[in-house]
């Protein structure tokens, strides 16, 4: 049942924006990746509103001291097993608003974060590598699959290394054949010896 749980997790991964302080940089990169251009939805990823229902929460924006309790809050709500994203530099480690009177600083500072996405903002091919590494990890690693051998390739190569088949058999009336044949073609190879020693 695990492994049904993982693959549906994986394969279609709900997704919750929530910005923490940001100057909307990287929240019209996110945003981009729902237009056609590049369209995520295809891969199975949808922006949920709910955090009841989201596994991945996505933070853009350093975290303020306004924003950290909700964050919090927010994070607690989330369903387990749940993954965050830090997106751009101010998510990561506050970026250009660190040390600032009212900013705690990056969302590790508040919460556990699962990946880091650098950028100021990151592109949306960032974006989408970020989540897809992300999803890779979760996704248990497939065995190898081992090379299928038919079985008419093993018999013909068993019949190079042993040689060629042993004959089936003869019959009474082949056998005696044979040996009749055997009895002309001697004394013929005789004959000819003898000529050639004189």
């Amino acid at each position: 049942m695990s492994n049904t749980v993982t693959w549906a997790r994986v394969k279609s991964p709900w997704v919750l924006h929530f910005n923490s302080g940001a100057c909307n940089g990287c929240d019209i990169e996110i945003v981009s990746l729902l237009t056609p251009k590049y369209d995520v939805e295809r891969f199975g990823v949808k922006l949920e509103p709910s955090p009841r229902h989201a596994d991945v929460l996505l933070v853009t924006g350093c975290v303020t001291q306004q924003c950290a309790e909700r964050l919090k809050r927010v994070y607690d709500q989330m369903p387990q097993p749940k993954f965050v994203v830090a997106i751009g530099a101010c998510a990561c480690s506050g970026g250009v608003f660190a040390g600032n009177y009212n900013v705690v600083g990056g969302v590790d500072k508040v919460i556990p974060v699962t990946a880091y996405i650098p950028g100021c903002p990151p592109r949306p091919e960032a974006l989408m590598d970020g989540v897809v590494k992300l999803l890779n990890a979760l996704s248990p690693p497939k065995p190898k699959k081992q090379p299928k051998q038919k079985p008419k390739k093993q018999e013909t190569v068993q019949t190079l290394k042993e040689g060629p088949k042993p004959a089936e058999p003869a019959t009474n009336e082949e056998s005696k054949t044979e040996q009749l044949v055997q009895q002309k073609v001697e004394p013929t190879v005789k004959e000819e010896n003898v000529d050639a020693q004189k």
